[in-house]
């Protein structure tokens, strides 16, 4: 499914992530397989000269559907949920975008040429040059192997009513070659696991956890949501937590303000994020935790190997799943490529996201209007006070941040700083090792009252 957007950019530059074109050419398959052997794929432009001009374009829905097809048909390994071809609005003229992803079975060649320097091609500097030999054979021994379109579903007795209906409301009758369209086969025609977490029935549930304070203590509810198709277990979680995200309002003399708990746009955006990037190689499904004062949402994987955090903020696209975001794309779940994580920092900093090597978090505080900050108040007041007591006892002898979150179980560093932290220091009740350098990477923080005692 194509998506079209009509918006005015600023000047375009050709370079290492752009390439312009006048017009449709021979050249174009050429282009997009450099981009998909590329780190951090690219942008073509279709309708913009060497001088960066816009042109004139005919028969642009025409157009796209040519160039989906050719980019389709004529690169291996398949390239399904590595592009998107688009339309939009420059100097005043409609062109084509076609954004192209980093694939993640590298390398990608031209179907007629096969994998040789005939086929094989990598972005240098702003052209697209042959790869050498010895590069096409180690990245071939490394291509990965443990993809959810390589492993084979464990249940082949699989049904897709569900998935039939998601397709239908768009439009798009799935049919009987539907599983093998939509890459839900692996090499040898079996289902693959990307088929088996679509299926009407499988074994993956995704969990939905609320708790009554600010660590997982005291569990108020647990809901599951899943053993049938993602798509419609992704619905329910968008569905649950729209529910809980409350509209909280401050009252003046003469307005009335209100506001949501999280910001509907990057809620959205980080749900499906979660669930459709999330390891499922390792059969560890994303989780959804609300706390009194935010939600964390926790998915299996890390960031993808040689990929950095600066090029994951700035949304660069590297599909986990390729098959699941061709489905998550077509039933209108997923808009284009890259566009979650930046819609998510419009509204929350770099620092709601934690990495480690297997896992990846984000966690979204809620708003803090004069009512939100009384309920969570309400809520977490006795439990912030004994979470200070604890911490006090934990720091008879000198301890590191992190440390004291782990004793205390709590993942928020900012509300642990604002909420524990500094008014223990504040009150003089805890004290830095090294007052005169309060962000050395040695400080560390230890009870006033025991060094006191220490010390008679």
């Amino acid at each position: 499914m194509l998506n079209n957007t009509h918006v005015n950019q600023p000047p375009l530059v050709e370079g290492q992530r752009v390439e312009f074109k006048r017009q449709l050419t021979d050249g174009l398959e050429k282009e997009v397989v450099a981009f998909l052997n590329a780190h951090d794929g690219g942008l073509i432009y279709i309708g913009i000269d060497d001088a960066g001009q816009a042109l004139s374009l005919d028969k642009l829905d025409q157009l796209q559907l040519q160039i989906k097809d050719r980019i389709k048909q004529n690169i291996s390994p398949s390239t399904m949920g590595l592009f998107d071809v688009l339309i939009e609005r420059y100097q005043d003229k409609s062109i084509i975008k076609i954004v192209v992803a980093r694939g993640s079975e590298q390398p990608y060649y031209l179907r007629k040429a096969g994998m040789s320097p005939k086929g094989c091609f990598i972005r240098i500097g702003s052209a697209a040059e042959p790869m050498p030999q010895r590069m096409i054979e180690t990245l071939f021994a490394t291509r990965t192997r443990n993809s959810i379109g390589n492993m084979r579903s464990r249940n082949q007795d699989l049904h897709f009513e569900q998935l039939k209906i998601y397709y239908q409301e768009r439009d798009l009758p799935l049919n009987e070659q539907f599983a093998r369209n939509l890459e839900l086969l692996t090499t040898e025609g079996d289902f693959n696991y990307a088929a088996y977490l679509l299926a009407d029935d499988n074994g993956m549930s995704i969990k939905v956890a609320k708790y009554a304070g600010l660590d997982r203590v005291d569990l108020i509810e647990n809901e599951e949501y899943g053993y049938c198709c993602l798509i419609k277990a992704t619905k329910a979680v968008l569905e649950k937590l729209k529910v809980e995200n409350k509209t909280l309002a401050t009252i003046t003399d003469s307005t009335r303000n209100e506001t949501k708990l999280l910001n509907p746009i990057a809620l959205r955006e980080a749900v499906i994020n979660a669930i459709i990037h999330n390891a499922y190689s390792r059969e560890v499904p994303p989780k959804f935790e609300l706390f009194a004062d935010r939600l964390e949402i926790t998915s299996a994987g890390g960031l993808p190997q040689g990929f950095s955090q600066d090029e994951f903020f700035m949304g660069y696209s590297v599909p986990q799943n390729k098959e699941l975001m061709r489905v998550f794309r077509d039933v209108d779940l997923v808009e284009q490529l890259g566009s979650g994580i930046p819609r998510i920092l419009q509204s929350y900093s770099k620092d709601a996201f934690y990495f480690t090597d297997n896992f990846t978090r984000l966690v979204l505080p809620f708003s803090q209007t004069l009512e939100a900050t009384g309920q969570a108040t309400g809520q977490a007041t006795g439990q912030a006070t004994g979470q200070a007591e604890t911490l006090l006892l934990y720091c008879v002898e000198p301890r590191t941040t992190k440390e004291m979150m782990t004793h205390l179980e709590v993942s928020h560093r900012e509300h642990f700083r604002d909420s524990l932290l500094i008014p223990l220091l504040d009150s003089g009740q805890l004290k830095m090792t090294l007052p005169d350098k309060p962000k050395s990477p040695k400080q560390r923080y230890v009870t006033v009252k025991q060094t006191d005692d220490n010390h008679d």
